[in-house]
């Protein structure tokens, strides 16, 4: 597909697992089958117009960005951007399964609770990533060896627990995360092989019983293209909206190349909106090789504002998250060897063009 080489590896996912450093400078409501939903928590005009949260609140969406908790608790610099600019988080490790649940039924709920309690004081939506995934699990789960019995009364287990502790503070979680192959063939993983696809329904029904208001995703890169993967993607949507499963919306990460947006991004997102599904750009970033050129920054500037005029051009397009502030917290430097720049900040917190193309794909009167 056109994005193949823009999006990350399944392995590159796993890195995300790890305490990010500074890097030098040099380098709620259900949502039915009609469609008919409220965003909560968002106050029209509530922040100034010129930033991206008040952009993002005139247009009654969301724009979020994903907080590492390292930086949460140590970077004054980074959370006085996060506050002004941001009216939704989402955390970047502090709600996966090794984090919250490292030990069997032994739950640690300090970075988890930090965001959110940050957020309530900011007012801020918070969005929980993940519940089910295949990667960073904790080893007494994946070397554990269950029944099929056993390990679908774990899941359910830590659904309740996870979902229900947090009843009525988080809006929307991306309940199952990256379920499929490129070729649109189920990703083999612990759940897949120990419970077949059937986990996936099971799991959404167990997070909408612990928290209804929730709104439910699945989350999955490589699904921004009309292609195989989304094809599937859009198969199984369709399929349990016809099984009366309660999933509510479709998280495309949307982890670009400079350059390389897929030209049928628009269309696709809109054919899971004519569902009755919300869609949401939920993992954006847009890396660049280094180092940047005025050029490849003025084109980032670009594929930002496309990128997000292609949700919010959308009905059902409940808001933008960006991987991350600042490209000194980043992920991509340690998963792209070469790449980076990706973000709307740079290492000094100063706004990029990146930043300038996201305001203008915000903007409702751009």
């Amino acid at each position: 597909m056109s994005t193949q080489a823009s999006t990350p590896s399944p392995s590159s996912h796993r890195r995300r697992r790890r305490v990010l450093r500074p890097l030098p400078l040099a380098a709620a409501g259900l949502l039915v089958a009609t469609g008919v939903y409220a965003l909560p928590q968002l106050t029209p005009g509530a922040s100034a117009a010129t930033t991206l949260r008040g952009y993002a609140d005139a247009r009654g969406v969301r724009i979020g960005t994903a907080v590492g908790d390292s930086a949460l608790t140590s970077d004054s610099s980074y959370t006085a951007v996060l506050d002004r600019e941001f009216n939704s988080v989402t955390a970047e490790n502090a709600m996966k399964w090794d984090a919250v649940e490292p030990t069997r039924g032994g739950f640690d709920w300090a970075a988890a609770d930090r965001l959110v309690a940050h957020a309530a004081a900011h007012k801020q939506g918070v969005r929980g990533h993940t519940l089910v995934w295949y990667s960073q699990l904790p080893s007494w789960l994946r070397n554990g060896d269950f029944s099929a019995t056993q390990l679908n009364s774990i899941l359910k287990s830590h659904i309740d627990t996870e979902v229900g502790r947090y009843k009525g503070r988080v809006y929307a979680w991306d309940v199952v995360n990256e379920a499929f192959n490129d070729d649109g063939s189920m990703r083999s993983s612990l759940w897949q092989t120990k419970l077949g696809t059937g986990y996936i329904a099971n799991a959404l029904k167990w997070a909408h019983a612990a928290d209804p208001a929730a709104r439910l995703y699945i989350n999955d890169y490589n699904i921004e293209a009309d292609n195989a993967k989304s094809d599937a993607l859009y198969a199984l949507a369709k399929q349990l909206l016809a099984q009366g499963v309660p999933l509510n919306g479709i998280g495309f990460q949307s982890h670009f190349v400079v350059g390389k947006l897929p030209s049928t991004m628009k269309a696709n997102l809109k054919r899971f909106s004519d569902l009755g599904l919300e869609v949401s750009v939920t993992e954006l970033d847009v890396r660049i090789p280094l180092p940047a050129s005025a050029a490849e920054l003025a084109q980032q500037s670009k594929d930002y504002k496309t990128a997000s005029e292609n949700c919010l051009g959308v009905p059902r397009c409940a808001g933008v998250t960006v991987w991350g502030i600042t490209d000194k917290y980043s992920w991509v430097p340690s998963t792209f060897t070469g790449y980076g720049a990706a973000l709307p900040f740079d290492e000094r917190y100063t706004a990029k063009p990146a930043y300038t193309g996201l305001s203008k794909g915000l903007d409702p009167k751009a």
